[in-house]
């Protein structure tokens, strides 16, 4: 045998060996008697209402609350008794502005709703008799979080309304066959500067395991990370191998055939 054909079957040997203790691990994943993957969601029983109303109902209320205008996001804004002077829907521009027929450009971004609803009442008491104004987010566009990794779709999400760690993950496609779901890492700014790091057990979350908070809420320029599993990572150390045995055997059959 020619020393090239002989490397080549040693090379093969090696990768069959990887391959089988990779076969060993991936069978060692799923539980006995159990179907490994999601197919297990079907089985969690629901949560009650009056269990997890109170707990939802103070998620919508607090990213509502708190919401920063910005661009992009269209607004209401009402005034009582005053139809000619009321937009019922008005798109903030790239700029942070919108335009009133009353006031001109007015700079909306990086306010709540709250925070608006009080500047607006401020300049329209200049040109009317104790406003009563009422602003209201119909569409949120400016609120962006991002899912990076081992996702089937990992890029930019925006924000319309309340989003949880599953709920992100869900939405970039869930978490690939190559991904770590037992740590999902999310990134966020806090208001001082500082980068603050949280690890997710989305796999505790998916059995029904996790209490509620424990999926935990995102906010606007948040981060996901879905980092690599054992798969993943067995597979990289083996493809410079599979890929060295594929230039072997090209040469060995080049070499066979040019004799």
């Amino acid at each position: 045998m020619s020393s090239s054909g002989s490397c080549s079957g040693k090379i093969g040997r090696q990768l069959l060996v990887a391959l089988v203790v990779l076969g060993t691990c991936e069978m060692s994943w799923a539980e006995p008697g159990r179907v490994p993957g999601d197919a297990q969601l079907d089985q969690i029983p629901p949560l009650t209402f009056a269990a997890t109303s109170e707990y939802f109902d103070g998620i919508y209320r607090n990213f509502y609350e708190n919401y920063k205008i910005g661009p992009g996001d269209e607004i209401a804004i009402r005034i009582t008794g005053q139809p000619d002077f009321t937009l019922e829907r008005v798109r903030v521009s790239p700029t942070g502005r919108i335009y009133h027929p009353l006031l001109g450009n007015v700079p909306v971004a990086h306010l709540t709703v709250e925070q608006l609803t009080a500047k607006l009442t401020s300049d329209f008491s200049e040109f009317i008799l104790k406003p009563s104004v009422n602003v209201e987010l119909l569409a949120g566009q400016s609120a962006k979080i991002g899912v990076l990794g081992d996702v089937h779709r990992p890029g930019i999400l925006v924000m319309a309304e309340p989003m949880t760690v599953l709920a992100a993950i869900t939405a970039s496609g869930g978490v690939a066959d190559t991904g770590k779901k037992s740590e999902i890492i999310l990134l966020r700014q806090s208001n001082e500067g500082q980068l603050k790091i949280v690890t997710v057990n989305l796999k505790r979350i998916l059995k029904g395991e996790a209490d509620p908070e424990q999926d935990l809420v995102l906010k606007g320029g948040d981060t996901l990370i879905v980092q690599a599993n054992l798969r993943k990572k067995i597979s990289s150390v083996l493809q410079p191998v599979y890929n060295l045995t594929s230039f072997m055997y090209f040469l060995s059959y080049f070499h066979d055939n040019n004799r």
